[in-house]
């Protein structure tokens, strides 16, 4: 096996953030803004999501679109306000992780693109 090794470092402030929403057509609403406004790398949808939650005192299920957002801790606040813009839920899940390591490449390119 063959090849050029890559480079792996720790990330400082690169998060994957995770965003719940209705349609797909939401879903690429939002994640054009996201990423012509900078707040976004990059977006991934992940067509069809089966989410499980208590919501009100009730049981729920709903198919739902998952937006997996490449961003920065610094763009997170500016980030999660533009999805409440345009978000149909009055609770949306904007939830941040950290991105521990990863291709320093890679990274360095979300943090020019933000």
């Amino acid at each position: 096996m063959g090849g050029e090794q890559m480079t792996v470092v720790e990330s400082g402030d690169a998060l994957v953030v995770l965003i719940t929403v209705a349609s797909r057509e939401e879903a690429e609403r939002i994640a054009r803004r996201l990423v012509e406004d900078r707040l976004a790398a990059c977006v991934n949808i992940v067509p069809q999501v089966r989410s499980f939650f208590i919501w009100q005192g009730k049981f729920s299920q709903e198919d739902e679109v998952l937006l997996m957002v490449k961003s920065r801790r610094a763009r997170f606040q500016e980030l999660a306000t533009a999805v409440r813009q345009l978000h149909s839920y009055s609770v949306p899940e904007i939830i941040a992780l950290p991105v521990l390591v990863g291709s320093s490449d890679y990274l360095r390119w979300v943090a020019e693109s933000t």
